[in-house]
Order: C-alpha cells, then sequence, then structure tokens
C-alpha cells in the first residue's frame, strides 16, 4: 500500500522558514517525480515546486523562486520542502504527490499525479 505523509507544517512569522517534508512508503521516491503543490480557502491547487525523476531537475513557480528549495534523500525514501522568506500569501495546505514520467512539461498540473498525501497546514502570520 502506498502511503505519502506529510510534516513539518505549522505556524510560521513572516520572513521566517518552515521545512516540509514528504515520506513515503510502498513505493521508492527516486523512481518517481515529486511535486508539491498547495491549495489555499477558496484557490485552486497550485504547483509550487518539482524535482524529476530523472537527474533531479528542479522546477519552481515564479511566486516561490528563490525563497523555496526542493530536495531528496534517497537514503529517507523522504523528499524535503524548505521553505525561506515566507509571506502571508504562502498561507495553504501543502500537498506532495508523485509523478511517473520522464517529462517535466506540466509539472504544474495535478492531473497526471498518481498518488498524494493527505497535506500539511502552513499558516504564515504575525
Amino acid at each position: 500500500q502506498v502511503q505519502l505523509v506529510e510534516s513539518g507544517g505549522g505556524l510560521a512569522q513572516p520572513g521566517g522558514s518552515l521545512r516540509l517534508s514528504c515520506a513515503a512508503s510502498g513505493l521508492t521516491l527516486d523512481s518517481y517525480a515529486i511535486g508539491w503543490f498547495r491549495q489555499a480557502p477558496g484557490k485552486a491547487r497550485e504547483g509550487v515546486s518539482y524535482i524529476s525523476r530523472i537527474d533531479d531537475r528542479t522546477h519552481y513557480a515564479d511566486s516561490v523562486k528563490g525563497r523555496f528549495t526542493i530536495s531528496r534523500d534517497n537514503a529517507k525514501n523522504t523528499v524535503y520542502l524548505q521553505m525561506n522568506s515566507l509571506k502571508p500569501e504562502d498561507t495553504a495546505v501543502y500537498y506532495c504527490a508523485v509523478k511517473n514520467s520522464a517529462y517535466d512539461d506540466n509539472w504544474h498540473i495535478a492531473y497526471g499525479y498518481l498518488y498524494w498525501g493527505q497535506g500539511t497546514q502552513v499558516t504564515v502570520s504575525s
């Protein structure tokens, strides 16, 4: 049974940092591309970041570029999202998802991802 479990969310002040983790069981993450998505109340789910299956190429939404960093630790079967310089508009539920694709096209579109975690809440507020 495949399971993705996000953790690391919580309350942060503007300008602060959080590191989200996505731990997998039932599959080996280094065989998949991984995406991080977020969904704020009343808004559509949006792609935040992505790390490819091959060569660990990374992609970021313009809104987080330069502030967020995605990485993976294959030994721990875990993918991370380091979030720095947080802004109130980063407040959302964050999800990780896996995709079995060698192509990065449409990484930011939720359709095509095979498995999703349950999400972790990130709230940025003073």
